[in-house]
């Protein structure tokens, strides 16, 4: 597994890149953040449908998406500066609870949220993993020092 990830250095690149994710997520809601550009896309349905076409949009919440989601990646698939043994067994086992953990939250969200709630459900659950994984991954690596 150790030969499949990045430098520790792009750790470093993760975390900036998911900071400013997050700043910009913030002004987003807060600020009302906004900034339309010309895109192309495939297929969109908003208030019509368009298909292989170009045309303005607010691109300020797939740049959000696009900077957390590297970001995080990032974070995941970055040595730590120190790696040690059995590092990779943590891997693999919050890699495990956070596929459970995500699973469950979908689960929950099927039987009791609806309508744009769940669609908002849906956004957040592309990021989920990313979370639940950092969070299992760093709880056992603490607790792995601790011993």
């Amino acid at each position: 597994m150790n030969n499949l990830l990045l430098s520790f250095r792009w750790k470093v690149v993760g975390l900036l890149v998911t900071t400013l994710g997050v700043i910009l997520l913030i002004t987003y809601f807060w600020f009302d953040f906004r900034f339309k550009i010309p895109v192309f896309a495939v297929y969109s349905v908003f208030l019509e449908t368009k298909t292989l076409e170009v045309f303005r949009t607010n691109f300020a919440d797939e740049l959000i998406m696009l900077l957390l989601i590297s970001g995080l990646g990032l974070i995941i698939f970055s040595k730590e500066k120190k790696e040690v043994e059995g590092i990779d067994q943590l891997r693999l086992n919050a890699f495990a609870k956070a596929l459970m953990a995500n699973i469950v939250l979908l689960l929950f969200s099927v039987l009791f949220i609806f309508g744009s709630a769940f669609m908002a459900i849906l956004v957040v659950n592309i990021l989920s993993f990313f979370v639940f994984y950092l969070f299992f991954f760093y709880t056992g690596l603490v607790s792995r020092r601790r011993n």
